[in-house]
C-alpha cells in the first residue's frame, strides 16, 4: 500500500502535461470574470497540479519513490504536437483560442505517459488503478455533458472537444477493458 509520501506507479509526466493543460486553458483568470466559485476552482486546478509536480521533483521522500527508470516517455513529443495542431486547427487566430485549443489537444493525449508506465512496471496497484479508473471516468462524464448541452443549447457545439475526447477516451478504452477483468476475476490488474 502507498504511504503519503509515495510516488511510486505514478508518471510525473503526466502531471507535468495536465499542469500545462490547466495554465494553458485557464490563462483567462486574468481577463474574465465568471464567477467566484469558477475563478476559486482554476487556481485550485493550477496550484494542485504544480504542488503534485514540485512533489514528485523536489521532495526528498516523494522523489526517491517515483520510478524515473520506468517514466521514460518523451512528452515533449506531445506537447510539441499538441501545439502544432492548435496552430493549424482553433476556432479564432489568436492566442487564447490556440492556447484553448492546445490544452484541449494535450488533455487528450496527457494519459499517454502513465499508461506506458503502468504496461512497463505491469503489476498496477489498486491506487494507482482507481486513479486512472476515475481519470477516464471523468472524460465519460465530461461527454455525456457535451451530448446533453448539445441537445439543450440549440445544437452549439464546438468540434476540437468533441474529437479530443474521442480520442481521449479510446486511450482509456484498453485499460477500462483490463481493470473490469481484474475486477470481475478479482485479481490483481496486469496489463499486457
Amino acid at each position: 500500500a502507498h504511504g503519503s509520501g509515495c510516488a511510486a506507479g505514478v508518471s510525473r509526466k503526466t502531471q507535468e502535461l495536465y499542469l500545462a493543460v490547466f495554465v494553458a486553458r485557464y490563462l483567462d483568470l486574468f481577463t474574465d470574470y465568471i464567477s467566484l466559485y469558477n475563478s476559486v476552482m482554476k487556481i485550485v486546478f493550477i496550484t494542485t497540479s504544480a504542488a503534485i509536480v514540485w512533489y514528485m521533483r523536489r521532495h526528498p521522500q516523494v522523489r526517491r519513490t517515483y520510478d524515473r527508470d520506468q517514466d521514460t516517455f518523451r512528452h515533449v513529443f506531445l506537447v510539441a504536437a499538441a501545439f502544432a495542431l492548435a496552430l493549424i486547427f482553433n476556432e479564432r487566430f489568436t492566442l487564447r483560442e490556440i492556447c484553448w485549443a492546445f490544452s484541449i489537444y494535450l488533455e487528450a493525449v496527457a494519459i499517454l505517459p502513465q499508461l506506458v508506465l503502468l504496461q512497463r512496471s505491469r503489476n498496477v496497484d489498486n491506487l494507482t488503478g482507481q486513479y486512472v479508473l476515475f481519470l477516464g471516468a471523468y472524460r465519460a462524464f465530461y461527454i455525456l455533458n457535451w451530448i446533453y448541452r448539445y441537445f439543450t443549447e440549440g445544437h452549439q457545439s464546438r468540434w476540437i472537444p468533441w474529437i479530443a475526447g474521442l480520442v481521449q477516451t479510446g486511450l482509456y478504452a484498453d485499460f477500462f477493458y483490463y481493470y473490469f477483468l481484474s475486477w470481475k476475476n478479482n485479481v490483481k490488474l496486469e496489463l499486457p
